[in-house]
Formats: C-alpha cells, structure tokens, sequence
C-alpha cells in the first residue's frame, strides 16, 4: 500500500482510470460482437466510432484500430456500400 499522500492520490487516479478503460474495452468487444452477427449499417458505424474512441485514448494501438476498421468495412454487404457513398 502507498505510505506518502502523493502514492494515495496516485493509486486512486489509477483506480478510476482502471475501471473506465476496462468499462470501455468491454464495451467494445461487445460492439465489435454485434457488429460481426448483425452487419448492418448502424451497428458497424457504432463499432467503428468505439474503435476511434479506444485508439484516440491509447486503449488500441492507432494501427489495430485500423486493422479492425478495415475488417469491419469488409463486413458490410456491397449493397449497402453503394447506398452509404450515395447518401455521403
């Protein structure tokens, strides 16, 4: 256990710090999950948008949030590509 008051502050910083990204990572893996059974539109854009959440607070490495992206575009039906560039 921490002995001066800076290591006490440190330790619950870290705690909160903890407990949000292992709330983020899971949510994300959950979205990721739906993504992959349902591949429609808004479930891939949901997952997409937690992806560029982890990667822009250091929970993914910026490359494997690419990675995923990238698997995740693969996903999507050609159908509905053609239909989300037209509304672009």
């Amino acid at each position: 256990m921490p002995v001066t008051a800076t290591a006490k502050r440190a330790l619950r910083g870290s705690l909160r710090k903890q407990k949000m990204n292992s709330r983020a990572s899971k949510e994300l893996e959950v979205a990721l999950r739906i993504a992959k059974n349902k591949k429609t539109i808004t479930t891939l854009n949901k997952a997409m948008s937690l992806v560029d959440r982890a990667a822009k607070t250091n929970l993914l490495h910026r490359n494997k949030a690419g990675r995923i992206k990238s698997q995740l575009a693969i996903i999507l039906p050609k159908k509905q590509k053609g239909q989300q560039k037209k509304s672009s």
